[in-house]
Formats: C-alpha cells, structure tokens, sequence
C-alpha cells in the first residue's frame, strides 16, 4: 500500500490534543475589529474544539495525527 497524504490546508488549521480532540481556531478575528468588544475579541483568542459532527471528516484529512 502506498502511503496516504496529509491534507495540508488541514494540518495548518487543526491540531490534535493528547486525548485525540482536535482543536481548532475561533474565526471573526480577520478584520472588522473595531466594531467588536474587547470581550468579544479576548474570547476569540482561545482556540475552540471541533464538533462531534465534523470530528470523523477532519480525521480523515490528518491521516498520522
């Protein structure tokens, strides 16, 4: 069997923790900042857990993570 190819939009866009979660960014933070609170942009700071729902389709993408 040939080996299978890393995503690589996918692995600059997710990590994986030791448990196996994979975490990801907290989007909103691009532009515009100006009209957003200082709350709302310090909660977009911290990364974020992927859904359960996408969690099989974003594994599929990170084969050896």
């Amino acid at each position: 069997m040939p080996k299978q190819k890393t995503r690589k939009a996918a692995k600059k866009r997710f990590r994986i923790t030791k448990t196996g979660k994979i975490m990801r960014r907290k989007g909103g933070k691009g532009h515009l900042l100006t009209g957003k609170t200082k709350k709302r942009k310090r909660a977009l700071r911290r990364s974020d857990l992927v859904a359960k729902a996408d969690h099989r389709k974003i594994s599929r993408l990170l084969p050896y993570a």
